[in-house]
């Protein structure tokens, strides 16, 4: 992780990621895994830049405010009381802070993105 404002280039979809076990209670279904590697972080630890992957299955979240791209796989994001994202490689999406979703991963999904802590 680097704390420092060096700008740098990091070819996302080689990135060596790190496993990120999910809560159990999270799992909806299937055997989801989850690896990521936070590759920024600034020095008040409010914005985050990283790399996520998920392996197929069904599982819920509370989102950050959070940009992200997609580099590889497919998902359909539900938001409750919101839209449905359909999300595939050089999509761009965007999560509000609070948002209630579940991901149907169908394809190994990869995405670069950037939380914002507020």
């Amino acid at each position: 992780m680097t704390t420092a404002p060096a700008s740098f280039a990091l070819h996302v979809p080689d990135a060596e990621l790190e496993p990120e076990p999910l809560d159990p209670g999270q799992i909806v279904s299937g055997s989801p895994e989850v690896t990521g590697k936070v590759v920024w972080e600034s020095a008040d630890g409010r914005q985050i830049r990283g790399v996520w992957q998920i392996t197929p299955g069904v599982v819920t979240d509370t989102e950050a405010d959070e940009l992200f791209v997609v580099v590889s796989g497919r998902a359909t994001v539900e938001v409750e009381g919101g839209g449905v994202l359909e999300v595939g490689p050089g999509d761009a999406a965007v999560l509000r802070a609070g948002d209630r979703t579940t991901w149907t991963v169908h394809e190994t999904l990869r995405k670069a993105y950037h939380i914002n802590l507020g």
